[in-house]
């Protein structure tokens, strides 16, 4: 039975299973049915899927939508749905929320596994000019489709797959969608992440054009004490869509059902 979460937190699903539970947070443009394709392949898991403030299910609610504030949703969801052994997963922007919380040292945070990753420091791409321009990325569903097609993946999506790329692009917030671009990926939060005391994973995408596996190398490794790094060969940067098979044996691996 998949329990849901009250009206007053981000939505989030809880799926029982055997623990350490797994939270999952998603990137900017996403939705807790990014991980859809991951949740099928780790069978028996107990699992939190969570739809960020401004995001799918939850982007009715009012913002802030800042780091700090997804940092605090994280948490207040896992209280809510009384989980006290879980390891964080995070993709790209809900790798930078994973790390503030984990950064918090929640009792019951047993790892973190950090996928395509936005980086504890921000690296050299992030200009002004280049927010800009991001902010504008996902403005229609002609936009989104370029960014999906020439950015965000290593090789085409099949249909379905496309179309939520989409979809959940565009099912969210005004301020939400440019928060990221324009705040967000520019914070650096080195300090934080330094603070972070349970083991990691970095999962890269080897093509990935938006965190690439050098700017996590240098950018994001260095500031984790526990950190193991493993690259997935031919994906770009959405790799639980691109990926799922490997990114959920990755996944399995570093955090196994107890």
């Amino acid at each position: 039975m998949i329990t849901t979460s009250q009206a007053a937190l981000p939505a989030y699903d809880h799926r029982p299973g055997s623990g350490p539970t797994l939270v999952f947070l998603h990137y900017w443009g996403g939705s807790s049915r990014t991980w859809d394709l991951v949740l099928d392949r780790i069978t028996g898991r107990d699992t939190i899927v969570v739809d960020s403030r401004g995001w799918g299910r939850s982007r009715h609610l009012p913002g802030p939508y800042t780091l700090q504030q997804s940092a605090e949703d994280v948490i207040a969801v896992i209280t809510d749905a009384g989980v006290d052994d879980y390891v964080l997963v995070g993709h790209s922007m809900g790798g930078k929320v994973a790390q503030l919380v984990a950064a918090t040292r929640p009792a019951g945070l047993r790892g973190i596994v950090l996928v395509g990753s936005a980086p504890a420091k921000p690296h050299g791409m992030i200009t002004p000019e280049y927010q800009d321009a991001l902010s504008h990325a996902y403005d229609s569903e002609l936009s989104v489709a370029g960014a999906r097609d020439h950015v965000l993946t290593a090789s085409a999506l099949p249909p379905h797959l496309a179309d939520q790329v989409v979809a959940d692009s565009l099912a969210s917030a005004d301020s939400a969608r440019t928060e990221w671009p324009l705040h967000g990926i520019a914070e650096d939060i080195t300090v934080s992440t330094r603070a972070i005391a349970v083991p990691a994973l970095v999962v890269a995408g080897e093509l990935d054009q938006v965190e690439p596996v050098d700017a996590l190398r240098d950018n994001l490794v260095p500031f984790l004490d526990h950190a193991d790094f493993h690259v997935i060969p031919g994906s770009g940067h959405l790799i639980p869509l691109e990926a799922p098979e490997e990114l959920a044996a990755a996944i399995a691996g570093f955090a196994p059902a107890a």
